[in-house]
């Protein structure tokens, strides 16, 4: 395996390789209201009592609070890889409200590779990702890219 270090390179990836956070991600109630009070101030996810009196019948946390716990979810993906950059992400859904006392879990599929056609020491990959429950349901997908470390030859 080409590493940097115990990180995964470029060239250890393969298509179809699915790669899973090991820790899941613990939602919790004041998690969902600080991350909402500074980014998304909507009543059902600032207070428990809005939320029952919403289609939602309780309080949710936001989906951006869903994609940065996927984000770190990522990160606890071992060995970690060898990430220079976030480049996008696509096909994003909300499949299902994510509430206090959920443990989110995630699986990253590697769907396309390409080196980097300006930058010989780099490669583009781009992942699915489901993020599930502790029971299972999914919750989020989207299809991120982002360029990763290759291994470069020394000189001969």
């Amino acid at each position: 395996m080409a590493r940097s270090g115990e990180r995964l390179l470029f060239d250890d990836l393969r298509v179809g390789m699915v790669r899973s956070a090991g820790e899941p991600y613990a939602v919790t109630a004041d998690e969902i209201v600080e991350v909402a009070g500074r980014w998304d101030p909507q009543p059902f996810h600032l207070d428990e009592t809005a939320g029952r009196a919403s289609d939602y019948g309780g309080l949710i946390a936001s989906g951006l609070h869903t994609i940065a716990a996927s984000i770190c979810l990522g990160e606890r993906e071992a060995p970690p890889m060898a990430s220079v950059a976030g480049l996008g992400i696509d096909e994003l859904r909300f499949l299902r409200p994510v509430r206090p006392g959920d443990r989110l879990g995630q699986t990253t599929e590697i769907v396309e590779l390409r080196p980097s056609r300006s930058r010989p020491d780099r490669g583009i990959v781009r992942g699915r990702r489901t993020v599930t429950t502790q029971d299972g349901v999914a919750v989020l997908t989207y299809v991120l890219t982002w360029m990763v470390e290759r291994a470069v030859p020394g000189p001969h």
